[in-house]
C-alpha cells in the first residue's frame, strides 16, 4: 500500500516561511547553580523516597527561592495524613492562588472523604479550583444526596463509567446510590463488563461488589477463568445467570474471541440472554476481532443492535466496516453513536464519504455541507475534508503581532516564572504540571487566545518548544502556525533529511510527535533524545549505516539521534516502499507490527491509518502526516 499526501508536499516551504522571526536565537533559561537549587533538588528525591523528616529538616532553607510553593507542599504532602487541620490550612494560606494550593487541597479533600469528614470536606470543596477530579466530583455528589435530597445519580454514573481505573470516590457514591434505590443495578453491570472487556480486574469486581459480596467471589472466577465457568454446567442453573454470563462471554471475548462467538452462538446462551445482553457479547467479540484486523468483525458487530453498542465498539464496528467498503454499516454505526462522539472530525468524515457513497443527490449534498463545514488545516480530517472538497492546505492567516504589554503580561505571571525555572532546573514535570495549570485551570475557562498566544512566545522565547507548541494549540480563534510549527536545530535537522533522501517537512512532523523537540526526552520504555529512539534500535541503526564508535550513551546527543533517527526513519520508509504512513507506524509500534498491519486487502491511507490498532500509534500517523 503506497500513501500519497498532496498536504506534505509543499508544506517544507510553508514551514520554513513560518519559522522566519521566531525568535530561535533566545537562549534557554538555565538553572542559576546556586544552593537554594541544589536544595529543592534535594526535597523532589526525599518525596520521591517519602522521607519526611529530610523534606522537613531542607524545608527552611528553601524558603525565599521562587520554587518555595512547590517545597512546601512536598513537605506538607508527605505528612498529609499525620498534619491537623490548621497545620494543613497554614500551608495552604502561604501560597494562595499556586497550583501547589490547588492541589494540596485537592489531595486533602481526597483524604477528607475517605475519613468521613464531611464537615471539613465541605468547607474546603468551594476553594478547589481546579475541579477536574471526578473521585472528588462523586464524592461532591454523594454528599449532596445525602443531605440535600438531590438525584445525583446521573451524574455518578456518568463519572464513574469514564473512570479509566476502579477509584474509591465514585464506586462509594454508586454503591450508596444503589443501596438506596436511586441507581438502577444495570449500570453497576455495564461497569463489570468494562472491566472485563478492558483487561482491568479491580475494576470488574468492584463494580460487582457494588452489588453483592457473594457475587463478586463468582466474578473473580469467572475473570480468571471463563471459559471454565461457561462450560461448568451448572452454571446455567445458577442464581444471577445471565448477568454473570453476560460477563464471561465478554471475558473470554478480550482473551479469544473465536471462542467466545463459538460460546455466544449455542443455543442455551441465545435463548437465556436479552437483546442487550447478547448485543454487549458480540460488540466486544467484534471489537476484539477488529482489533486482530480479522474479516470477521464486521460479521460479529451484525449480530448486535447498534442501539446496545458503546461508543467504543461503535467506532471499532466503523472501523471494521471501512475495511469491508460496507459504506452503509458505515453510516449506521456513526449515526449510532453518542453525540458527542458523532460530532467528532473523523466520524464527521467518514459520514460523508459514507454518504457520498450512498449517491443520491441528496446524501450528496448532505456529504458536502458535512465536508465544507469542516475543512480546515488544523487537523488530520479537517485537511482531508479540505482535499475532498478542493481546497489547498495554506498556513494559517497571520495574526495581529502582541503588543509588549501582552508579553510582559504573560512573563510577569508567577505560575509560568515557577514552571520556566522548574524546567530550567530539570524538574520538568513539575514545569510542565504548574504550567498546563496556569493557562488552562488557573482561571475559570482558561486563558483567552490573545493570552494563550503571549503565554505561547514566552515558551518560544525560552525554547521551552513543547510548551510553546501546546499552548498555541489551545487557542479557539486565532491560530499561530509559527508557534504551533517550529522549526528547531534546523540546519542539523535539514542538513541530515536532505542528504538521505528524506522530506524534511516529514522529519520534523515525526520529531514534533516524538518529543515536542525536548532534547533530553526519555519515554516509559526508554527511548531517548530528540527522535526518541530505543537503545536496541539505536545499536542496530548504528551498525546498518556504518557508524564505527557507536555507544548507548551516545544516543542523547543531539546530533547523533538526529543521525540515528533519521537513519531508522529512512531504513523504514524504504521497506514500505516510499509509503510515509505505514513507515511512520513502524518507526512509532515497530516494524513487524506495521507489516502484520498492512497484510489483507487493499485500503485507502486514510482508511488503513484509521484501522491501526493501537489509539497510541493511530493518533501518532495522523498527526505526524
Amino acid at each position: 500500500m503506497r500513501v500519497h499526501y498532496k498536504r506534505v508536499q509543499g508544506l517544507w516551504s510553508i514551514l520554513t516561511v513560518l519559522a522566519v522571526g521566531l525568535g530561535l536565537g533566545v537562549s534557554t533559561v538555565r538553572a542559576q547553580g546556586t544552593a537554594t537549587d541544589s536544595v529543592l533538588l534535594q526535597m523532589r528525591d526525599a518525596f520521591a523516597n517519602n522521607d519526611a523528616r529530610q523534606l522537613a529538616d531542607l524545608l527552611p532553607r528553601a524558603r525565599g527561592h521562587v520554587l518555595e510553593p512547590w517545597a512546601d507542599y512536598w513537605a506538607m504532602r508527605s505528612r498529609l495524613e499525620s498534619a491537623n487541620t490548621a497545620e494543613i490550612r497554614a500551608a495552604l494560606a502561604r501560597h494562595v492562588g499556586t497550583y501547589q494550593e490547588d492541589r494540596l487541597r485537592n489531595d486533602w479533600l481526597l483524604l477528607l472523604a475517605r475519613r468521613g469528614d464531611w464537615v471539613t470536606f465541605a468547607q474546603e470543596l468551594p476553594l478547589y479550583r481546579m475541579n477536574d477530579d471526578r473521585e472528588v466530583q462523586c464524592y461532591a455528589l454523594q454528599r449532596q444526596h445525602a443531605d440535600e435530597g438531590r438525584d445525583v445519580a446521573t451524574a455518578v454514573a456518568e463519572r464513574w463509567l469514564a473512570q479509566r481505573e476502579a477509584d474509591h470516590g465514585c464506586a462509594q457514591a454508586a454503591t450508596a446510590l444503589i443501596g438506596a434505590g436511586q441507581m438502577g443495578h444495570q449500570v453497576a453491570w455495564q461497569r463489570a463488563r468494562q472491566g472485563m472487556e478492558r483487561g482491568k480486574r479491580r475494576l470488574a469486581l468492584q463494580a460487582v461488589e457494588a452489588l453483592n459480596d457473594d457475587w463478586a467471589a463468582t466474578a473473580a472466577q469467572i475473570y480468571d477463568a471463563p471459559q471454565r465457568y461457561l462450560d461448568d454446567k451448572f452454571t446455567a442453573v445458577r442464581p444471577r445467570t445471565k448477568e454473570l454470563v453476560t460477563l464471561a462471554l465478554i471475558r473470554l471475548a478480550a482473551t479469544n474471541a473465536d471462542a467466545a462467538a463459538e460460546h455466544a452462538d449455542k443455543l442455551r446462551w441465545r435463548t437465556q440472554l436479552t437483546e442487550e445482553e447478547l448485543s454487549s457479547v458480540w460488540g466486544a467479540i467484534g471489537r476484539r476481532a477488529a482489533l486482530r484486523l480479522s474479516d470477521e468483525a464486521l460479521g460479529h458487530f451484525q449480530r448486535a443492535s447498534n442501539r446496545h453498542l458503546t461508543d467504543d465498539q461503535l467506532a471499532w464496528k466503523t472501523r471494521a466496516a471501512l475495511r469491508a467498503s460496507a459504506w452503509g454499516e458505515v453510516r449506521s454505526a456513526i449515526e449510532s453513536m453518542s453525540a458527542g462522539q458523532r460530532e467528532q472530525p473523523v466520524w464527521r468524515y467518514w459520514l460523508a464519504r459514507s454518504l457520498q457513497a450512498a449517491g443520491t443527490p441528496e446524501s450528496r449534498r448532505l456529504a458536502q455541507e458535512l465536508l465544507t463545514g469542516m475543512a480546515g488545516s488544523e487537523g488530520f480530517y479537517e485537511q482531508l475534508a479540505l482535499e475532498a472538497t478542493g481546497q489547498a492546505v495554506v498556513a494559517a492567516q497571520p495574526v495581529q503581532p502582541l503588543t509588549p504589554a501582552e508579553l510582559a503580561e504573560a512573563q510577569a505571571l508567577p505560575g509560568l516564572q515557577r514552571a520556566l525555572k522548574a524546567i530550567a532546573l530539570g524538574l520538568r514535570s513539575e514545569g510542565v504540571r504548574e504550567w498546563n495549570y496556569e493557562i488552562a485551570l488557573h482561571s475559570p475557562g482558561g486563558m483567552s487566545d490573545r493570552e494563550l498566544l503571549a503565554a505561547a512566545e514566552v515558551a518560544c522565547q525560552h525554547q521551552i518548544w513543547d510548551r510553546c507548541i501546546n499552548t498555541s494549540l489551545r487557542t479557539r480563534k486565532q491560530v499561530d502556525d509559527r508557534q504551533r510549527f517550529p522549526l528547531p536545530y534546523r540546519d542539523a535537522v535539514v542538513a541530515r533529511a536532505r542528504h538521505i533522501g528524506l522530506d524534511p517537512a516529514y522529519v520534523y512532523g515525526l520529531i514534533r510527535q516524538e518529543s515536542r523537540f525536548v532534547m533530553n526526552a526519555r519515554s516509559h520504555v526508554g527511548a531517548s533524545g530528540l527522535m526518541q529512539v530505543m537503545p536496541a534500535t539505536a545499536q542496530w541503526t548504528a551498525r546498518k549505516i556504518g557508524l564505527h564508535g557507536f555507544k548507548p550513551h551516545h544516543i542523547n546527543e543531539r546530533d547523533t539521534n538526529i543521525t540515528i533517527g533519521t537513519a531508522y526513519l529512512k531504513l523504514a520508509l524504504d521497506d514500505f516502499e516510499g509509503s510515509m504512513a505505514p513507515a511512520a507506524a513502524a518507526y512509532n509500534a515497530g516494524p513487524g507490527r506495521a507489516r502484520n498491519w498492512r497484510n489483507g486487502p487493499v485500503l485507502e491511507a486514510p482508511i488503513w491509518i484509521e484501522n491501526i490498532p493501537f489509539d497510541e500509534t493511530r493518533d501518532y500517523v495522523k498527526r505526524v502526516l
